[in-house]
């Protein structure tokens, strides 16, 4: 069995997620598009979000709250709060993190060469896939959808 310890992901020093040995590093800019492709795979999102927006998805990401609204997602979030919060398994804040961290563990994991990127035709989509096993793809939790409360821009 290969010992060798795997590397932690980093992309500069403004944010910081850890999980038990491991201690993955966000620049701004790669946390921030990182949340949005969070928040559009759950359905929270239906497109490319703006500045005051992007802001108020990232304090939600990173403190688990938006205190201080800079757009109506933030607005949307506080009026939809009930929905939005819950154990923590179920919670909006819960996925956006673990879509970010998963999506930053994954990278790693090509970076290292454990892992590829494949398009499959079937689906039309790109999958990783385990280069020391044939190219099987790896299967990935599903994730919850939050179309039900989806934020709408007006």
């Amino acid at each position: 069995m290969d010992k060798t310890r795997r590397g932690n992901y980093d992309s500069g020093e403004d944010f910081v997620l850890e999980y038990g040995e491991l201690r993955f590093t966000f620049n701004e800019n790669d946390f921030a598009e990182r949340c949005e492709q969070a928040a559009l795979k759950l359905g929270f999102v239906g497109g490319a979000l703006g500045d005051e927006e992007l802001e108020d998805l990232v304090n939600l990401s990173v403190n688990g709250e938006i205190l201080d609204p800079a757009s109506g997602l933030g607005e949307h979030v506080n009026d939809c709060w009930p929905e939005l919060v819950g154990p923590a398994e179920r919670s909006l804040v819960h996925w956006l993190r673990r879509l970010v961290f998963r999506g930053a563990w994954l990278d790693q994991r090509v970076k290292e060469g454990e892992l590829d990127v494949s398009f499959d035709g079937e689906i039309n989509a790109f999958v990783y896939v385990q280069p020391d096993r044939g190219g099987e793809p790896i299967e990935l939790a599903p994730e919850p959808s939050w179309n039900r409360v989806a934020y709408i821009r007006r």
